[in-house]
């Protein structure tokens, strides 16, 4: 690690050395896995859901994936249910590893029925175990809500509420409670924790979703025999969802302080650092680590600390939840700003793909002239140019294609004042 950065975090009283956690999901399923982890230098783990006797039962297969091109996995798909082993073989396990590391986050998930004997039988028995914390598992799309637990419970304010408020009952350390993202209103949900008494919340659980269908047997993936069903989806492109989400409830004036650990599509240290200043004070990772091995954290803090750095952080806590101030309803951006393209001759590769996009979908701002010699060239027509940044994003070419901010002479106008909003008028 870099000098003079220090990754540690005390993420609602739970201590570990650097932020980076491994989420409640097969690669915290045994001791082995756990073990493995911490060698790798995981800060902490967040152990696989614990449940009543008898264990689930699973099917198989369980995993699918949506591929980009090369067969890159952009999203994860699973239908794996909480922890198959025995509540006594899980409690025996993650005592002995809390035994052996103590310096390292151990935070073990639970999901059990909506009452309150089911929380007040399990709860002593996992704090027996020493772990650091518990998550609630109030978000699992699949198998579990049909039970009535998972996200039955999570989509439910006054169950969230109830059962947050049995766990401070029954249990005395930090209590994190898992939200699901099948929800029209993260909030609620946060602010129905709180009121039970959570010490943080985490998000998000894994979404609805159906990653493809097999054309030839007429049958959904993962197939389970001739069926399917649909599955908790994950990996990075969730990304964007678990952002906006998380920086709602950092944002939201019922839950400014609650400490949130950020979870969905983290496999890089910058996507560590994006939902750290957008309010996360811990984040969790499932499918990158499935999908390339418990080593990648090595590079996850070598790279934060590094950037950290180079911007003068000398603690997570100092560029924790930084962007918050910036992020805003639409209503309050300024309507008077501009920007316009612009495009870097010497950088185009003349692939017209901004030309197409902006002809055909946008605005007709980028001309196509051809040069003596039959070369093509590609130019923004400033007037007509709205600074929608689509030519940006299609350009295969990193910064052939800027935005730059226009000098308007116009001062800053929210919606909520210009005198276009009919409701303005009225009012």
């Amino acid at each position: 690690m870099v000098n003079g950065v220090d990754l540690s975090v005390n993420f609602a009283g739970i201590k570990a050395p650097n932020p980076f956690w491994l989420a409640s999901a097969p690669p915290t399923d045994k001791a082995y896995n756990v073990v493995r982890a911490y060698e790798a230098g995981w800060g902490g783990v967040v152990w696989k859901t614990l449940g009543e006797e008898p264990p689930a039962v699973n099917v198989s297969s369980r995993y699918s994936a949506h591929y980009g091109k090369n067969r890159e996995v952009i999203g994860f798909n699973n239908i794996e249910l909480i922890t198959d082993r025995s509540l006594e073989v899980n409690l025996e396990e993650i005592t002995q590893v809390k035994k052996d590391w103590p310096d390292r986050a151990l935070i073990v998930s639970i999901m059990v029925p909506c009452n309150e004997e089911a929380w007040a039988y399990i709860l002593p028995r996992v704090e027996a175990t020493g772990a650091d914390g518990i998550e609630l598992n109030l978000g699992c799309p699949h198998g579990m809500p049909e039970r009535g637990m998972g996200a039955a419970v999570g989509q439910n304010p006054d169950l969230i509420e109830k059962v947050t408020y049995w766990c401070k009952k029954h249990y005395s350390k930090p209590v994190i409670v898992k939200l699901t993202p099948n929800i029209t209103d993260i909030r609620v949900g946060a602010q129905a924790a709180l009121r039970g008494g959570a010490d943080a919340v985490s998000l998000i659980n894994t979404i609805n979703s159906i990653t493809g269908i097999d054309l030839d047997n007429m049958v959904a993936k993962p197939t389970v025999g001739h069926q399917s069903t649909h599955g908790g989806y994950c990996g990075s492109a969730v990304k964007p969802i678990a952002m906006n989400m998380v920086a709602e409830i950092a944002r939201d004036p019922a839950t400014p302080t609650l400490p949130i650990s950020g979870i969905g599509g983290i496999s890089t240290w910058r996507d560590a650092a994006e939902f750290i200043a957008l309010g996360a004070g811990s984040v969790q990772v499932c499918t990158a680590a499935m999908l390339n091995g418990f080593r990648i954290v090595e590079e996850m803090k070598d790279g934060l600390s590094r950037w950290m750095a180079e911007k003068g952080y000398e603690s997570i806590e100092a560029f924790s939840r930084k962007a918050i101030p910036q992020t805003t309803d639409w209503k309050h951006l300024d309507i008077n700003f501009k920007t316009i393209a612009k495009i870097d001759q010497d950088l185009c590769i003349e692939c017209g793909r901004c030309y197409i996009a902006c002809e055909d979908t946008s605005h007709q701002s980028i001309a196509k002239l051809t040069e003596k010699d039959g070369a093509r060239r590609y130019e923004v027509i400033e007037e007509e140019c709205v600074g929608c940044n689509l030519c940006q994003i299609t350009c295969p070419v990193e910064n052939c294609i800027t935005m730059v901010p226009q000098e308007t002479g116009k001062p800053f106008l929210a919606w909520d004042d210009d005198p276009r909003n009919p409701f303005r008028a009225a009012s």
